[in-house]
């Protein structure tokens, strides 16, 4: 058995790389999956984008990233709706299951509105999903980013968001960066799973002191997350996905980016015991 077969790599990992040499570089490594963010494909647009990930046996595992549902008017958010239901269709034709949604926050309307817009903006692209079969996988961030980026924070707030909609296309992205610091994470990992609604596990590290809050995560192994303990929480619940490996990293992307992803596959192999 291919010992990185539950290996996922985003995109924006590697993103110095164009998208064809990139999924050379994972399929000659042996990486199982790829999540696929919008920016690697739009050089290239969705027919050609399709047609490499076709070319290869690596596993599409999500289409990165819908959402930012919130906006000052009816304007703004009807446009932000109606970009989603473009990703959605360029979910579906790259082969991608998942659209993970940062859901977004509009600073003005303050969060419990954002909140609200986002429920609603859910409900609108939910038949485009259903038709399409693709699902939404909420993905809360870390409060730090609740201003713009994301007035679903913890766990537990986007649980509630799935669970609302009682539906199989939607459901939820857990990332280790986000949602570490939660004392209630284990039993909200364990709620997410009981409920059928645990579609992603993303991971990387928390290096201390973070240089830059956006873009300095770290690999595994080199900060303070317990990774090891939260993948134990993610596999007790019947989780059987991919490890998805996300990291923003201005140092990293400025290195040569085969010895990156060295780093990438020594550091999941050193996790995980392989």
């Amino acid at each position: 058995m291919n010992p990185l077969s539950k290996l996922c790599l985003h995109t924006i990992t590697n993103k110095p790389w164009p998208l064809p040499e990139l999924l050379d570089k994972y399929a000659a490594t042996g990486v199982g999956g790829v999540s696929v963010w919008q920016n690697a494909v739009e050089p290239y647009g969705i027919s050609q984008a399709a047609s490499f990930l076709a070319a290869h046996s690596i596993e599409v595992v999500s289409y990165v990233r819908g959402g930012f549902f919130p906006g000052p008017n009816h304007a703004a958010r009807q446009q932000a709706i109606n970009d989603n239901k473009v990703m959605i269709e360029e979910a579906a034709a790259l082969g991608a299951p998942i659209l993970v949604l940062v859901c977004g926050a509009e600073p003005t309307a303050g969060l419990v509105a954002s909140r609200n817009q986002i429920q609603d903006g859910i409900e609108a692209i939910l038949p485009h999903c259903q038709a399409h079969d693709v699902k939404l996988a909420i993905e809360p961030l870390h409060p730090m980013y609740a201003d713009t980026r994301s007035a679903i924070n913890t766990l537990e707030q986007a649980n509630d968001m799935a669970e609302i909609f009682d539906c199989e296309h939607v459901g939820v992205a857990v990332d280790v960066y986000h949602l570490w610091w939660d004392p209630h994470l284990e039993k909200e990992i364990k709620r997410c799973g009981s409920m059928g609604n645990l579609l992603a596990y993303h991971i990387c590290d928390w290096k201390y002191p973070p240089e830059d809050m956006l873009n300095d995560r770290g690999l595994m192994g080199e900060g303070c997350i317990p990774i090891a303990q939260i993948s134990e929480w993610v596999s007790a619940t019947g989780f059987t996905g991919m490890h998805e490996v996300e990291i923003f990293s201005n140092r990293y992307w400025s290195m040569n980016q085969d010895e990156f992803l060295s780093k990438i596959v020594h550091s999941y192999k050193e996790l995980y015991h392989i």
